[in-house]
């Protein structure tokens, strides 16, 4: 009896211990062979939180298992978007590939694969309900890929134009298998939910996601260009609000080139470039202490001594003259990704 008890511990403890770790974890299937168990975000984007479980009421719809990003964003008024500095340091989109480092309560603790930052080996790092991400078996048989060009897409269950087939609406980004072509639609292959339709015209479809061409420097202001006017909100990396350095990598990885996440360092990667040198698609930043402290803000250069950038919570995606105020004076230098 005292064996089966011990033997039922430890197995118990080896079951704790899968669940609280590793999103590639190994485990072993009824015959003894070892899987591999990857997870992906499973809606449309979520925010990663600081610490779990310490939202506000009004963040409800932002976190329960089928989220209301538009409602969410457009509800938040200023003091409400301040309040998330600190609070939140990013999102992920649906089908990001993304690592379970720890759960608490209703949350997983995740680090975001493809988002770099300095000391996160296995990408940004941050919590999520546990409702948001799904374990998934990859597919690896050489399928093309398509990523959304629009600002936002709709997905469907059928290649029906009409809202009793849709599925979810998935933002600017966002990537997904191809499985082949009928007519003005893609099916697609979902890592969370299965094969699902999607309309040509809102994405772009390439061999992979390093065959992507290296766009111009007009294709990478045209596409960040497209989001002026919409508003700001910080951690921002999707169609519903970006924030400084959101938009700039949500803009780069859209055209095949992934940098770092945060501005602080986009700012110590990619090439430096000169102020008298500065060419459209360049990204220049901002510092504290007259451009001598730490780096707290980027934009893209788009000719003409003029920048695209997501200025703040009370504000909208804007163009300016990269001479006004402390955009002149705060000026810590640029770096060109574009190679």
């Amino acid at each position: 009896m005292q064996k089966k008890i011990i033997a039922f511990i430890m197995i118990f403890c080896l079951f704790i211990t899968f669940h609280q770790t590793s999103a590639s974890t190994e485990v072993k299937d009824s015959s003894g062979k070892a899987e591999t168990v990857h997870y992906a975000i499973s809606v449309p984007v979520t925010n990663v939180w600081r610490v779990p479980n310490k939202t506000r009421k009004i963040d409800a719809i932002s976190i329960m298992a089928q989220p209301d990003m538009p409602k969410w964003t457009k509800g938040l008024t200023v003091a409400e978007k301040n309040w998330l500095i600190g609070k939140t340091d990013t999102q992920a989109l649906y089908g990001d590939r993304v690592e379970v480092l720890k759960s608490s309560g209703d949350w997983l603790r995740i680090a975001v694969a493809d988002q770099f930052t300095k000391g996160q080996a296995k990408g940004y790092e941050g919590w999520v309900p546990k409702s948001h991400v799904k374990a998934y078996s990859p597919v690896d048989d050489g399928s093309k890929i398509a990523i959304v060009t629009a600002k936002f897409a709709s997905v469907y269950n059928e290649p029906k134009l009409h809202d009793k087939y849709k599925f979810i609406d998935i933002s600017y980004t966002t990537i997904l298998q191809v499985v082949k072509e009928e007519k003005d639609w893609l099916q697609v292959r979902t890592k969370t939910d299965g094969l699902k339709y999607i309309r040509k015209q809102d994405v772009k479809v390439y061999a992979d996601f390093e065959s992507i061409p290296k766009p111009s420097q007009k294709e990478l202001v045209d596409s960040a260009k497209q989001y002026v006017g919409l508003p700001y909100l910080w951690a921002g990396v999707s169609a519903y609000g970006f924030d400084c350095s959101g938009l700039m990598y949500s803009v780069y990885k859209n055209h095949g080139i992934l940098i770092p996440r945060d501005s602080s360092v986009q700012a110590t990667h990619g090439t430096a470039v000169k102020r008298n040198d500065l060419q459209p698609g360049d990204l220049m930043f901002f510092a504290h202490n007259k451009g001598k402290g730490k780096v707290y803000h980027v934009s893209m250069y788009i000719g003409d001594g003029k920048m695209v950038h997501a200025p703040n919570s009370s504000r909208k995606v804007e163009v300016v003259n990269i001479n006004t105020g402390t955009y002149k004076t705060n000026y810590a230098g640029a770096r060109r990704y574009l190679k």
